[in-house]
């Protein structure tokens, strides 16, 4: 695997971004996630960043083993040539035990950002002003609850972003606001594959039209993917299935020119959902 997948050249500014070249001392391990994610500090900076080593991936059954990392980075990209701007910071390097994702942490690392400003649960069927519907359910000690998400622009794009990245596990806690209000998404480790997967919480437009802004950032995108530089950086980090199906759904999406309905042959909902 190669362990770079530099913007520069790509259109975008090499100087936009924070440098996660540094040497990445551990911090500690996230707990609750599925493959081994790392809390590590940037030596010689006040930055923190999440380190997924290709090694600690476990492997799936429906996608090749050694590329969730690169699905990672190839979301941060896909989402700075689009326009969105919704994926943190994110490179492919080498780092303490081997190749990885290597992504900004957003906020402070002690003192987590709070991930129910996005999605949320309420009492069943009271869902408030300013928040969308996505499903009833109950909690395991038996409360009917509403599942809701907030029914706001950058959200809204966000769930475009999941569309055309084919996103299977778009969960609320991977959805944050910073101290200063402005949403990132986090995990797309299960992104990009070439069957239609996507599995989300942000059903909430299902069946409308999509904002002009973000006809805009699909068209935009698909410039760019007729790009080679693009199409070289895109095949470092994906299959080349999946850099195929990545243009095709970002065709769809502009043939439609509406969100995307749940599929009825895949689970629309990841689990947990928050």
């Amino acid at each position: 695997m190669a362990t770079s997948a530099e913007p520069g050249g790509l259109g975008l500014p090499p100087d936009a971004e924070p440098d996660l070249t540094g040497q990445l001392d551990v911090v500690g391990r996230v707990a609750q996630s599925s493959n081994m994610a790392l809390l590590c500090r940037v030596t010689g900076s006040d930055r923190h960043v999440i380190y997924k080593p290709v090694r600690g991936e476990r492997p799936l059954w429906d996608f090749p083993e050694g590329t969730l990392a690169g699905r990672e980075v190839a979301a941060h990209l896909v989402s700075r040539l689009g326009g969105w701007d919704l994926v943190p910071p994110t490179i492919l390097r080498d780092g303490p035990l081997g190749p990885g994702s290597v992504q900004l942490w957003i906020g402070d690392p002690f003192d987590p950002v709070a991930d129910d400003a996005v999605v949320d649960l309420v009492p069943a069927g009271r869902v408030p002003p300013g928040w969308l519907e996505v499903f009833d359910g109950e909690t395991p000690t038996g409360q009917d609850v509403t599942v809701v998400h907030a029914d706001l622009p950058d959200v809204r794009s966000l769930a475009v972003l999941d569309a055309v990245m084919n996103n299977s596990d778009r969960k609320g806690s991977h959805c944050l606001r910073d101290d200063a209000g402005r949403l990132w998404a986090i995990d797309h480790g299960v992104c990009f594959h070439a069957s239609p997967k996507l599995r989300t919480v942000l059903w909430g437009w299902a069946g409308d039209p999509l904002p002009e802004a973000d006809v805009e950032r699909l068209n935009r995108l698909l410039d760019c993917l007729q790009e080679s530089a693009v199409a070289a950086a895109l095949e470092v980090l994906l299959p080349e299935d999946d850099v195929t199906a990545l243009g095709q759904r970002t065709r769809a999406l502009l043939r439609s020119g509406r969100h995307p309905l749940p599929s009825h042959g895949w689970p629309s909902v990841p689990w947990p959902p928050l």
